[in-house]
């Protein structure tokens, strides 16, 4: 009603501004004429507002309908909602009732089926890791299917599943007393694959052209190892490439590979030389050196000793070539001195000699007892950089404070290395130089005494 009104009222001013602007116009308009278009323009919008009354009863009897359909479909929908849980409970308990016959109707299989799982699960674990599925490629896929299918569902497992699972495992229980050849992809360690012959030993090991090989189940590829053992452990694999069936010495590895990772991984004479660094290389300097002093000591005191040897049985017929060659001289060159005199100057003659004898001795002890010196600095230096790396990354690695302390402790070694030998040198040479000087001052005192003799008889 206010919006019809409101029309009327709009209809008004507006035929109000239309008569204004007729009579702004014509001045001469009257007022029958004004009253006419007021009434034409009442009835205009009379007919607008019944179209619009008309328009809105028509709209709002469709609205009236979809309400009503929209109910009747929500009534269906609920009716259809109970009836689904209804028959959604009835279904449970029906599951129920026949999970329980199920179970009732197994018995022990159920147990075995379970056992059958667990076994298939395990088995498929240690065919990734035994180098006969090298040999024998395929067989953890079908353990893997089986395992995974019994236990996402309640399939149960044919007797040729129970057979098959059977076979495999006999299968490497046979192989694994077996020593076989066959051919293969294999990577070598410069990342070329090869086709070649291998060897394998049972689940324990696989070998080709003198090297261990390493069968990754993941990939299921064969590679050697990068690093290989000791040179031993190599001879007794081309032993074993070699033989026809004669039974031979071979180094395997019954942990399935994890005593040969922690063996190769070893360092070797050369890498624990390079684990003492600058200080280690030092140590090994000055041990060479020692050793080198040594030898010439060794060659020269021997060579001394024999001349020595030589000149004791021709005591009448001196030599120069000698220390004791050169002493008897002295006792020439005075043959007229008293007993002091010939005593001080055969005493001089053998001073003359003992730093011949003597000579680097004193090096060779000195390098004897810096050399632990030097390897407990280079320790010392060691265990402060592995505390440093603690404080730094703390100790939740026990292996990085473990090989610090390794590593410090190579220098160490590496100087008792070099100061055991260099001791046991010196000693020897010691005990020699002072035996060849104890010789000289012995045959000195033979001629003094002589000497004194004959100036008695005299």
């Amino acid at each position: 009603m206010k919006k019809q009104l409101k029309n009327i009222a709009l209809g008004v001013v507006a035929t109000l501004m239309a008569a204004s602007s007729f009579a702004q116009q014509d001045s001469a308009l009257d007022l029958d004429v004004l009253l006419k278009q007021l009434e034409q323009g009442k009835f205009q919008q009379s007919q607008q507002n019944a179209a619009r009354e008309k328009e809105f009863m028509q709209m709002r009897a469709e609205q009236d309908r979809i309400l009503k359909q929209t109910e009747q479909l929500r009534d269906g929908e609920l009716k259809n909602s109970e009836k689904l849980e209804t028959q959604f409970e009835e279904n449970e308990f029906k599951l129920a009732d026949l999970n329980d016959a199920l179970t009732k109707r197994l018995g022990s299989l159920k147990e075995l089926f379970g056992v059958l799982q667990q076994v298939a699960g395990d088995t498929k674990g240690k065919f990734l890791n035994s180098p006969i599925s090298a040999q024998i490629p395929g067989r953890a896929e079908f353990l893997d299917e089986m395992a995974q299918s019994m236990g996402s569902s309640s399939k149960l497992a044919s007797i040729e599943e129970i057979e098959q699972v059977w076979f495999e495992i006999q299968r490497e229980m046979t192989e694994s007393g077996k020593v076989t050849k066959f051919t293969t992809d294999v990577v070598e360690a410069g990342g070329n694959k090869v086709n070649k012959e291998v060897v394998r030993v049972g689940p324990f090991a696989l070998v080709a052209d003198g090297k261990y090989l390493d069968y990754n189940g993941i990939t299921g590829t064969v590679a050697e190892l990068i690093r290989q053992p000791a040179a031993r452990y190599g001879e007794s694999v081309t032993e074993l490439e070699n033989s026809n069936g004669n039974l031979v010495e071979f180094g395997l590895d019954p942990t399935g590979g994890s005593i040969l990772g922690l063996l190769v991984q070893a360092p070797n004479l050369q890498e624990r030389i390079e684990q003492g660094g600058l200080v280690g290389y030092i140590i090994l300097i000055v041990g060479g050196i020692g050793l080198l002093l040594a030898l010439e000591r060794i060659v020269t005191l021997n060579l001394i000793r024999t001349k020595v040897n030589k000149q004791l049985k021709n005591a009448d017929t001196p030599k120069d070539n000698n220390p004791l060659g050169r002493i008897m001289q002295v006792r020439d060159k005075h043959p007229t001195a008293d007993t002091e005199a010939l005593e001080l100057h055969l005493t001089e003659a053998i001073l003359g000699e003992i730093p011949k004898l003597t000579r680097n001795l004193t090096i060779i002890k000195i390098i004897s007892v810096v050399a632990p010196l030097a390897g407990l600095l280079g320790t010392v230096t060691g265990m402060i950089n592995t505390f440093q790396a603690i404080t730094l990354f703390g100790t939740g690695d026990p292996k990085l404070m473990a090989g610090g302390i390794s590593t410090a402790l190579v220098t160490t070694v590496l100087g008792l290395v070099v100061a055991i030998p260099t001791t046991l040198l010196y000693a020897m040479l010691n005990t020699q130089s002072k035996n060849i000087v104890f010789i000289l001052q012995e045959q000195a005192s033979g001629v003094i005494a002589e000497r004194a003799e004959r100036a008695a008889r005299g």
